[in-house]
């Protein structure tokens, strides 16, 4: 799949928001791209998945790592189409770990997916987890960046589509400062 593709299946799946948007990041934006709306449908999630794995195929990975929430569906629908397994990273008390008996071993070969990349602080706590394990990471994919690019990642890296999304500190928030309301989605509370 190409970028335009991915991009319209957020169009036609009606998961591309338009408004006043509070961020799993904490950051506000007038565009909030619902990925959910596109995993839970399992044509679409397929379809997603598989082209994502297309990206991983040559690096030996054993392992697919994702964060809570989106990133455990992707994870377990890319590790299927590579033959390997599939685990995740949940919130602790800093960072993310790893619970239910999941563990990785040191120089194990693993990838590293995600959802929607905006600040990166989801994928950035998952790869020092991964870190802490002395695994090897041989890649990281997420299915839309939406930094732009922005976001610098230390590891073979293949969104799926990049887009330049704004997003703001609330205190620098055009729309706050017009009294738009606020809608908030994602994982993370404030």
């Amino acid at each position: 799949m190409n970028q335009e593709e991915i991009l319209n299946l957020f169009k036609e799946s009606q998961a591309l928001l338009t408004g006043h948007f509070k961020l799993t990041s904490g950051r506000h934006s007038d565009v909030y791209y619902e990925k959910f709306t596109l995993l839970k449908n399992p044509k679409v999630c397929t379809i997603i998945c598989k082209a994502m794995a297309d990206n991983f195929r040559d690096t030996g990975a054993v392992t697919a790592v994702g964060p809570t929430t989106g990133g455990i569906i992707i994870a377990y629908e890319v590790a299927r189409y590579l033959g390997i397994e599939s685990i995740y990273a949940e919130p602790g008390e800093t960072g993310r770990i790893f619970k239910r008996g999941f563990s990785l071993d040191k120089g194990q070969k693993v990838i590293i997916v995600d959802d929607v990349l905006t600040t990166g602080r989801s994928l950035m706590e998952v790869i020092e987890l991964v870190n802490g394990y002395g695994a090897d990471i041989v890649g990281v994919g997420v299915l839309l960046d939406r930094s732009g690019g922005r976001v610098k990642i230390d590891y073979p890296f293949y969104p799926l589509a990049t887009v330049a999304a704004d997003s703001w500190e609330p205190s620098e928030c055009p729309l706050c400062a017009r009294g738009e309301p606020l809608t908030q989605r994602g994982s993370r509370k404030f």
